[in-house]
């Protein structure tokens, strides 16, 4: 299995590469990308060894870069096992590196348990860091307290069938129901919606065979409860570039039908929730903000008449500004596959803080899949975890939730894994975009690999998103539940500190956990390890921690 995935995937990048100069969004996908697949399950189990595989790509470059590389395998104890450095020049085409792991050297110094695989890469500023967990030999289900699942959306619901007695909403639950969204997705509004039979990448602006209302659709039908349309804002002109013959009332005309197919699906199909909004920036010296509400198109090109390309000026790469704008309006945001390094900055800091930033920017996105997958049978093998650059984010002092997505330009729209984001609305509210987005104001979201789990972090009773004032013990409780009977393997309650721009540590390795925090401000977050390797995040909880 492990020889058929690397297969795939350098089959994919080979066929992406010679591909390239028919794709689409050139410029907007001019990025440094690097990925890291490290097999959960051993290819031989009684030593663990396995083979860790790194692929490498700055597409759509004519440059030569020079990459430099670093992987670690950590112990669950925090412990450096083995660390594996290199480098390499990209030429133009993906590059793999194939790291074989003979496994334990002895039963003494590698015990069972789940181990971390960590990668950092670069090209100069750009910096991108992921990690993934591996079980090393039998592994008991970790002890976890009595939870019963939430109810699911309509169409979620319906994809899925009638829960086992076992899983079904229960009185140890939570007055919540979960609608599971992606919440990152595009359509031929901008430079989705590839016909799945041709689909190699992003399409030509505005090329694609599909837009938002098949997109609606399809999603519906594959169970999703919520998919937003986040089109890029500088598209709407019919280019990647800037295309001056493009006319200012038809660009804010494509965006104001986008908006009303949106509306008219959702009002015909009670139950499940069509979004569409923008992708804002570009990645080139920059990074994608997801607006999830805003019924402006924002632009910063013109047309040959001087005319803006939109309804609201928003200077390209003015992070700050788009923050103010953005909660002056009362809009929220998603930080999309952020870098670990160079992206967002403000004042010249990457991931730079702002009031205004934190009162708007409400997810940061820990997951996606490939963004150009045609895979509808949520088998999609090409993942890419953002973490690490989310921490910076909190870190930072962003009050940022995990979101996961699939930021789909095929016409797979949330089929290409098994990956949503989980949104909790309360019981008896209906779901629309009111609900919806207060719901993610107040970071009521989880992030997971499966679709069939679910994920609550309390803090003395509290779910997620909540930012309280404690003083004495704090107890930390991970709900989880999952409707196929998978057990956890690992979990980690992960503790920081807003706005020391430093790293975050492991505060408990139990999902009930009682401490008593250091005067001052922390963040916690609860990581889960399903058996079967695929992972899931609660949303923070802020603790404002008094003194005795």
């Amino acid at each position: 299995m492990q020889s058929n995935h690397i297969r795939n995937i350098l089959w994919t990048l080979a066929a992406l590469a010679a591909a390239a100069p028919a794709l689409g969004s050139v410029a907007d996908h001019r990025e440094f990308d690097a990925t890291l697949y490290a097999p959960y399950q051993a290819e031989k189990a009684d030593t663990g060894a396995r083979t860790f595989t790194l692929v490498f790509d700055y597409p759509m470059s004519q440059a030569a870069h020079a990459v430099r590389w670093r992987v670690d395998l950590l112990a669950p104890s925090g412990k450096t096992e083995q660390q594996w450095r290199g480098a390499l020049t990209l030429t133009g085409r993906p590059a793999a590196v194939n790291l074989k792991w003979g496994g334990r050297r002895n039963a003494a110094s590698m015990p069972d348990g789940v181990y971390r695989v960590r990668m950092r890469a670069n090209v100069h500023e750009e910096v991108i860091e992921q990690a993934w967990d591996i079980a090393l030999g039998k592994l008991p289900a970790a002890a976890m307290p009595a939870f019963g699942a939430m109810a699911t959306g309509l169409a979620s619901s319906a994809a899925r069938g009638p829960l086992p007695p076992s899983a079904a909403p229960a009185a140890a639950s939570l007055p919540f129901t979960v609608y599971l969204a992606n919440l990152h997705s595009q359509t031929n509004h901008s430079d989705g919606g590839g016909d799945l039979g041709n689909c190699k990448g992003a399409q030509g602006p505005q090329g694609g065979a599909q837009g938002p209302l098949e997109a609606y659709a399809f999603a519906q039908a594959r169970g999703l409860d919520v998919l937003m349309a986040s089109e890029h804002n500088h598209m709407y002109d019919g280019s990647d570039g800037s295309n001056p013959e493009a006319g200012a009332d038809a660009a804010k005309a494509l965006y104001r039908r986008g908006l009303a197919t949106a509306a008219s699906f959702s009002e015909a199909n009670p139950g499940f929730l069509a979004m569409y909004g923008l992708e804002w920036g570009v990645i080139n010296n920059g990074g994608h903000v997801n607006i999830f509400n805003a019924p402006e198109l924002l632009a910063w090109e013109r047309d040959a008449k001087g005319e803006l390309l939109g309804d609201t000026l928003t200077a390209k790469g003015d992070y700050s500004a788009l923050y103010g704008l953005m909660r002056q309006r009362g809009w929220i945001g998603q930080f999309n596959h952020p870098s670990a390094g160079g992206q967002f900055a403000v004042n010249g800091i990457a991931m730079g803080y702002t009031k205004d930033g934190d009162e708007a920017m409400a997810l940061c996105e820990v997951l996606n899949t490939s963004a150009f997958s045609t895979n509808t049978q949520e088998g999609e093998t090409r993942r890419s975890n953002y973490e690490m650059a989310c921490n910076k984010a909190l870190e930072a002092g962003y009050h940022v939730a995990f979101s996961s997505n699939q930021d789909n330009h095929c016409a797979n729209w949330g089929a290409a894994y098994t990956n949503r984001t989980g949104v909790l609305i309360p019981n008896g509210t209906a779901l629309t975009q009111s609900s919806f987005i207060e719901a993610l104001k107040a970071r009521r979201v989880f992030a997971t690999m499966d679709k069939n789990s679910q994920l609550v972090l309390t803090a003395n009773g509290q779910p997620m998103g909540s930012r309280i004032t404690n003083s004495g013990p704090l107890r930390l409780v991970a709900n989880y539940a999952n409707a196929d009977g998978r057990t956890v393997a690992s979990v980690s309650i992960i503790e920081g500190v807003p706005g020391r721009n430093g790293t975050v540590s492991e505060a408990a390795s139990s999902a009930d956990a009682t401490l008593t925090p250091a005067p001052g401000e922390h963040f916690y977050y609860a990581r889960i390890t399903q058996d079967d390797g695929k992972l899931l995040w609660s949303a923070p909880v802020w603790v404002t921690q008094q003194a005795d």
